[in-house]
C-alpha cells in the first residue's frame, strides 16, 4: 500500500551564489550543528529542513535533537553546537555565566511567542483544586508545599510560574517546591506522582490531558501577552566566522516560520513534527494547541486563537523590547540580579540588524510549498 509523506515542491532553483554557499558548506566545512529539544515550537528548524529551504538557501545543515536545555547549554558552550532552538532566558543566562561557564552567544531571529501553559495533576482536580485560589487553600490546609516542574531555571516557564504563584497568593518558596525536569519527562513524573504539575511547552500539556493525568489552569498567552519565547541561539563567533550562512540559515528560518503560522499548513506540521527523531509524541496531541479550539481538561474547550505564533505580530524580530522583557522577567522573578543581567549587555544579544538582512534575503525567493509524493509502503 502506498503511503504520502511531505516533500517540497515549486522550490526555486537556488542562484550560483547559493549553490556555492552549498559546496562550500559541504566541502571543506562541516554542516551547520543546530540543536533543538523535542517541542512544538521547535516547527520552523524542522518544516525549514522539510521543506528543503536550508538547501534552497545553500546550506547543509545537521539538526540534532537534544534532551533538554542543560543539555543544550553545555554542548554549545563546549562548541559541540553551533546553534540551537533554545529558550530565550537560556540566551542570557549563558552569555552571563548564570550557573556555569559563560560563553559568547547572540540571536538573530525569535522562533515564536507564547507556546506554555501551566498543568496540574488530575490528583489536584480530584482533591477540589480548580484555580490558583482553591490551589492556595489546598496547600494552606495540607501545611505542606506542593512540586511543580519548570524546564530550565532560566526560562519563560519559570517566570511564568511564579507569576502565576504570586498572582494567587503563592510563595514559590514556602508553598511550592520547583524542580527543573526535562520537558519529555514532565507527563511520566506528574503521572508518578513524582510531581503536582508543571509549566511546560506543547505538546506535553495537551499529553497530559489526553492520558487524564492533568489538566490546564493557565496559558502562557494569558500571563504574559505576546512574550518571546525560543530563539535561534547561536555562537557568537560562528556567527562572525560564517556571517554569510548564518544570515542565510535565519532567512531559512523565517520562511519556515511563515509557513508554520498559515492555519491551512498547521495538520502537516503536526504530522511532521510527530515523526521520530523531531518531537516524536502523537500528532492529535501536537495539533491540538495548533487549533482554533483548545482543549484545556475535564470537559473545558475554549476557543484559543494564538497558543503558537511563529510569524504573525512581528513575532521573529529580535527586537529591543523582547530583550527587555526577557531579561526585566527574570530580574522580577528573583532568577537574577539586575547586575547579573544588565540591560544594555542583553539588548546588544538581540541582533535585529543580523534579523533585517536575512529578511531582505528571504524575501528574494518564494516560500516553498508542501507536496505530497507517494511512495512505497
Amino acid at each position: 500500500m502506498a503511503r504520502a509523506r511531505l516533500a517540497p515542491r515549486a522550490i526555486a532553483k537556488n542562484t550560483p551564489a547559493q549553490t556555492a554557499r552549498l559546496e562550500r558548506s559541504r566541502g571543506k566545512h562541516q554542516p551547520i550543528r543546530i540543536g533543538f529539544v523535542g517541542l512544538t515550537d521547535c516547527a520552523p528548524l524542522i518544516m525549514a529542513r522539510e521543506l528543503g529551504l536550508f538547501e534552497r538557501h545553500g546550506l547543509d545543515v545537521e539538526l540534532s535533537r537534544e534532551l533538554g536545555w542543560a543539555t543544550v547549554r553545555a554542548k554549545i558552550t563546549h562548541d559541540e553546537l553551533d546553534a540551537a532552538h533554545a529558550p530565550a532566558g537560556l540566551l542570557l543566562a549563558t552569555a552571563a555565566g548564570l550557573g556555569g561557564v559563560s560563553a559568547e552567544c547572540l540571536t538573530g531571529v525569535v522562533l515564536n511567542l507564547h507556546g506554555n501553559a501551566i498543568t496540574l495533576s488530575q490528583r489536584l482536580w480530584n482533591a477540589g483544586v480548580r484555580d490558583g485560589a482553591t490551589l492556595r487553600d489546598y496547600v494552606r490546609r495540607r501545611k505542606r508545599p506542593v512540586t511543580l516542574g519548570t524546564v530550565y531555571q532560566w526560562s519563560s516557564h519559570s517566570v511564568l510560574l511564579r507569576l502565576w504563584l504570586k498572582r494567587h497568593g503563592l510563595d514559590c518558596e514556602s508553598d511550592a517546591r520547583v524542580v527543573v525536569v526535562p520537558p519529555s519527562q514532565m507527563v511520566a513524573h506528574l503521572r508518578a506522582g513524582h510531581l503536582d504539575g508543571f509549566c511546560a511547552g506543547e505538546p506535553w500539556n495537551s499529553l497530559a490531558v489526553m492520558s487524564r493525568a492533568g489538566w490546564v489552569v493557565a496559558r502562557s498567552a494569558e500571563l504574559a501577552p505576546l512574550h518571546p519565547e525560543k530563539v535561534l541561539m547561536v555562537r557568537a563567533d560562528f556567527a562572525e566566522r560564517h556571517d554569510e550562512q548564518h544570515t542565510a540559515l535565519i532567512a531559512a528560518i523565517l520562511e519556515a516560520a511563515r509557513f508554520c503560522d498559515e492555519p491551512a499548513n498547521r495538520e502537516t506540521v503536526a504530522e511532521t513534527l510527530a515523526r521520530p527523531g523531531c518531537v516524536g509524541a502523537d500528532a492529535d496531541a501536537i495539533q491540538q494547541s495548533m487549533r482554533s479550539v483548545y482543549d484545556f481538561g475535564n470537559g473545558r474547550i475554549e476557543p484559543c486563537q494564538g497558543f503558537n505564533i511563529f510569524a504573525r505580530e512581528n513575532a521573529s524580530e529580535p527586537d529591543e523590547r523582547k530583550a527587555v522583557w526577557v531579561a526585566q522577567s527574570l530580574v522580577s522573578s528573583g532568577l537574577a540580579t539586575a547586575a547579573q543581567l544588565p540591560l544594555e549587555q542583553c539588548v546588544k544579544t538581540f541582533r535585529s540588524d543580523i534579523f533585517a538582512r536575512a529578511s531582505v534575503l528571504a524575501q528574494a525567493g518564494p516560500l516553498a510549498t508542501p507536496g505530497l509524493i507517494s511512495t512505497a509502503a
